[in-house]
């Protein structure tokens, strides 16, 4: 049986330019201009006690104002990100993993993830837990593995992507027909970006056969929660992956 061609491309599969950057929030800085009142000789007037305590309160009240508004931009931060990936997942519902979309879809999933990308809670995500476990993948631009040159019978039903941070491991399963997988070490090349080397296929999920050396690639990943993760890879693609299983240990 001939090896799958699907087997590396969910990792080696967006081009090397990355996505952009972006800086933590700020929390909104407030500027209080400073009056300095001078002292006269003679007693203060009603009038003048009066202005000073308007002043004041008037004051107090701006402050109280800035103050405030710190909290609907929080909450608001919040609910877009959850309204965000609300978008995301309506998008590739009816899309078939990606094999049904049209030029247009991809354009449109592609901005809705880099929205969403925009404000992950996660920067540096080699180094959370929450990216250790077995992912399955709901969305991508990968052509090899959404196989849609072949008649849908032959295409793999559902594709799995395992990562443990602790041991830089990683494994890629598919499901009906074929049940092909492939295991590879992890390099760190920055907080979100690996090199992947692959070490061994299973062909039919039983026969092992070691990896070529050319089966090399690299995995940015963009977001990252509880439930839901999204990748770049070297080529190009996108991959948008939810959380099946967190306790799923990598073969070592």
């Amino acid at each position: 049986m001939a090896l799958s061609s699907n087997f590396h491309t969910i990792f080696a599969t967006s081009q090397s330019s990355s996505s952009p950057s972006y800086p933590p929030s700020k929390l909104p800085a407030s500027h209080f201009s400073l009056t300095n009142f001078h002292l006269a000789t003679k007693p203060v007037t009603s009038n003048s006690h009066n202005y000073l305590s308007r002043t004041s309160s008037a004051a107090s009240d701006d402050k109280w104002r800035v103050n405030v508004s710190f909290f609907p931009a929080f909450l608001n931060k919040g609910k877009d990100a959850k309204v965000l990936k609300e978008e995301l997942l309506e998008a590739i519902a009816p899309l078939d993993r990606g094999a049904d979309a049209t030029p247009e879809d991809q354009q449109r999933v592609d901005q809705l993830a880099r929205k969403l990308e925009a404000v992950s809670p996660i920067k540096e995500p080699l180094k959370s837990d929450l990216l250790n476990g077995k992912w399955e993948l709901i969305y991508t631009t990968s052509k090899s593995i959404l196989q849609t040159q072949r008649p849908k019978f032959l295409r793999s039903t559902t594709n799995y992507q395992a990562i443990n941070v602790d041991t830089l491991r990683a494994q890629n399963m598919e499901s009906w027909p074929f049940f092909n997988q492939v295991t590879a070490d992890l390099t760190p090349l920055n907080p979100r970006k690996v090199a992947v080397k692959f070490d061994s296929f299973k062909i039919g999920g039983l026969i092992p056969i070691k990896a070529p050396g050319r089966a090399r690639g690299e995995l940015e990943i963009t977001y990252l929660d509880e439930e839901l993760r999204i990748s770049r890879g070297d080529k190009g693609n996108l991959f948008i992956l939810k959380m099946v299983d967190p306790s799923y240990r990598v073969p070592v």
